[in-house]
């Protein structure tokens, strides 16, 4: 990591470790974010732990998921996270202020510093070159009250970016180019840190596309250094005195390293249902299109919306396409329409939506029955879009507007109206939807559907259970616990959630693994890859799950197994995945594989007996052997009374 803007930003936080690639370290965490699909959990959390104010330098609870009312449950939450904002100290942004990437970008993010957000997307602020880091919401509730962050020390990958970009060629097609070529594992255990020439010629909302889908690489984070180009951005959002320059040293040494010729690139496309199932848009060109998505915290901002309306102005939308239009803020929604841009939309066919995630997350606008749909979000899980057996593919806000208009997938350099816009000079801010801390004293608000976060339970020292499910590779946390409009509105609700959990796989996992009392999971490469929800692991602890066995697992979704006691073991040697089939009864010693680091799994229906590894830090021991996070801060508050 030597001379890297990642070293710098790790060594001016490191509070406990220190900087070896893989070792353990502790990180001050100077801001915080929530979203209201995992916020809930995390604030019933914090209260749980006792902490009565934030201790960081600034946190904020936003209201960008759950915002469809059809019943009460969303809109009680909603009034739990501001009085909970209200209680710790917190800044809370209501509903329909934005979504919470594109605002913390315009309103909060600083240069330097560090940010961990329960939203597996919050690397996006890592274009201001802050150290943005997605986890789950135990630990972000754990650095709220003071606790620094845990993390496996990443390395550096060096993306080295030369030329610029041609007309009708994006961000977007910059980062699914890396996708491509890396894959959904490539950035496993690393920061992708950008620089060279190139990087001059993007602005700091292109920086954004790219830091935020460099989450799909598995990457811990994405940076780009804080130049003149981030001091423009934010004088025009009226934040210039929170600038400063933040970048690497010449000289700075990789321990991977790739470069990416930004002239030589072509509009590209995720084809269903991988991120890097990337190609050139120019080969799709037979594919009709029934749906495009426009927003997301990926593609919201005033020059992605500001591209796609030239390329609409003076058009109208083809007769068998559906198209929508998210802006990512309220910031971004008036600046489109005193440009005129919102009403070329308009006029074009498409629906305005609010300023919030919606379609990216299931959260209405399915797609019809084996439907096409093109969308400049950051995920095309199968399914996740509400609709079993759609077809999404991810492109940019060029092409899919230009997609719009003929029906088909097309390559928007056919289309000759130039698109590069210029944002405001000074956008309007407006923070009347932003309610700062205040020292009023509140008491959390709690609905019917709100329930208490899940008592901790006592370590097993041998397990011995029934595989209540064997799943393949690169298996989702959307898999393991969806989203959309039918799940989301259960978040706070761990007991009718986990009814849901893994049902687009086995619609029967969760009356099996209730009946079961005890059970192991078993997985293959890559397991628990996407979101940061805690839920992916708080529904499965709830349904009884003491281990899960795969052959590698996903950086979040590892820790919060860990933070809900569950044990994360992996064989030692894959293949012996195959020996082990769904309803087998396994007996793993715990004890040995938590305390030495390996164990063995025997497959009592077999007879066969395997190792296992479960490589822990001292810390991550501990937690597994207090019963999770939550036990051990009760126990560590108990010891100290």
């Amino acid at each position: 990591m030597k001379n890297t803007l990642t070293e710098k930003l790790l060594s001016s936080h490191l509070l406990s470790g220190r900087l070896a690639v893989g070792e353990e370290i502790g990180l001050l965490m100077d801001q915080t974010l929530t979203q209201d699909a995992t916020g809930t959990m995390a604030y019933l959390a914090l209260d749980a732990m006792g902490v009565s104010r934030v201790k960081t330098e600034l946190s904020v609870a936003y209201v960008d998921h759950n915002t469809l009312g059809s019943g009460f449950e969303n809109a009680d939450d909603h009034r739990f996270l501001c009085s909970a904002a209200k209680k710790f100290g917190l800044y809370y942004s209501r509903p329909g202020n934005g979504i919470c990437h594109q605002v913390h970008l315009e309103r909060f993010g600083i240069p330097g510093k560090t940010l961990i957000g329960s939203d597996s997307h919050t690397p996006t602020a890592g274009a201001l070159g802050m150290l943005a880091i997605g986890a789950g919401g135990l630990d972000v509730a754990a650095a709220m009250g003071g606790s620094p962050y845990y993390i496996k020390c990443p390395a550096v990958f060096g993306v080295e970016l030369i030329g610029s970009l041609p007309p009708h060629v994006t961000a977007k097609d910059v980062i699914l180019k890396l996708l491509g070529t890396i894959s959904v594992k490539g950035g496993v255990g690393y920061i992708l840190e950008y620089y060279g020439e190139g990087v001059k010629s993007l602005s700091l909302t292109e920086r954004a596309t790219i830091t935020n889908m460099g989450a799909e690489c598995g990457a811990t984070s994405s940076v780009f250094p804080s130049d003149e180009i981030t001091l423009d951005y934010m004088r025009r959002h009226g934040r210039e005195e929170d600038w400063t320059p933040v970048f690497a040293n010449e000289g700075a040494e990789y321990e991977r390293h790739i470069t990416i010729d930004l002239s030589a690139l072509v509009p590209m496309a995720a084809c269903p249902h991988m991120a890097d199932l990337c190609v050139p848009v120019s080969e799709l060109s037979e594919i009709k299109v029934d749906q495009v998505c426009i927003g997301s915290c990926t593609n919201s901002s005033f020059a992605d919306l500001s591209a796609a309306a030239e390329i609409l102005r003076g058009k109208t939308i083809a007769e068998n396409v559906s198209l929508t239009v998210s802006p990512g803020s309220r910031e971004v929604l008036t600046a489109l329409s005193k440009s005129g841009a919102l009403d070329v939309f308009l006029s074009a066919g498409a629906r305005l939506l609010e300023c919030v995630c919606g379609p990216c997350i299931g959260m209405g606008q399915s797609p019809c029955s084996g439907g096409v749909s093109l969308r400049t979000f950051n995920r095309n899980f199968k399914g996740r879009s509400g609709t079993a057996d759609a077809k999404i593919y991810l492109v940019s806000p060029e092409t899919a507007a230009i997609s719009a208009v003929t029906g088909y997938i097309t390559d928007p350099r056919v289309s000759s109206v130039p698109t590069s816009v210029t944002d405001p000079e000074n956008f309007e801010v407006n923070t009347n939807m932003i309610i700062p801390p205040t020292d009023e004293k509140c008491e959390l608000i709690y609905g019917p559907n709100i329930k208490p976060f899940p008592a901790p339970k006592e370590f097993p020292d041998v397990i011995e259970a029934d595989v209540s499910i064997k799943v393949g590779e690169n298996i989702t946390t959307d898999d393991i616990m969806p989203a959309g409009a039918k799940v989301l509105p259960f978040r706070s609700n761990i007991p009718a959630i986990s009814k849901f959990c893994f049902s687009g796989i086995d619609s029967d996992f969760s009356k099996r693994a209730e009946s079961l009392g005890e059970s192991v999971i078993v997985g293959g490469e890559n397991y628990g890859q996407g979101s940061s929800r805690e839920h992916a692991a708080l529904a499965p602890f709830y349904l009884g799950i003491r281990a899960v066995v795969v052959k590698s697992f996903a950086r979040i979704h590892r820790s919060n197994l860990i933070n809900m006691g569950i044990i994360p073991c992996t064989f030692e040697n894959p293949d012996d995945y195959d020996r082990i089939s769904e309803g087998d009864t396994l007996k793993i010693n715990a004890e040995s594989a938590v305390m030495y680091g390996s164990g063995t799994l025997a497959n009592l229906k077999s007879g066969e007996t395997f190792r296992i590894l479960c490589p822990l830090g001292e810390r991550e021991r501990t937690l597994l052997l207090s019963g999770g996070l939550l036990g051990y801060i009760k126990s560590k508050a108990g010891g100290n009374e």
